[in-house]
């Protein structure tokens, strides 16, 4: 499974609702770093599809959300179980650290 598309208006139920712990991507197409996430990110989506739901959020036209959530600089990659906010992450991270944090949460 590939990663969810995320919006202002779909946030609430592929995120907050979910039952499985989710990562979300902030980025944007202009992000040289947002960039470099792209491929790592769907990866992860991949492999953690069974135990885990991972989403990317495009902050320039998705700008309430990255608001409510204060996302200053991208990526940010913010982890939530159960509809919170559990841990936030800056910056290109690598694929082994982002399974590990989710398989955390399962």
């Amino acid at each position: 499974m590939s990663e969810l598309t995320i919006t202002d208006a779909n946030f609430e139920s592929e995120i907050l609702k979910n039952k499985k712990p989710t990562l979300v991507d902030f980025w944007a197409p202009w992000c040289g770093p947002c960039q470099m996430m792209g491929p790592i990110i769907a990866e992860v989506a991949k492999d953690m599809s069974e135990k885990a739901a991972v989403g990317k959020l495009n902050v320039d036209d998705n700008q309430a959300t990255a608001a409510k959530y204060g996302v200053s600089s991208i990526p940010t990659i913010i982890f939530f179980k159960n509809g919170a906010e559990v841990e936030r992450m800056i910056g290109v991270r690598g694929k082994a650290e982002l399974i590990k944090k989710l398989e955390d949460l399962v």
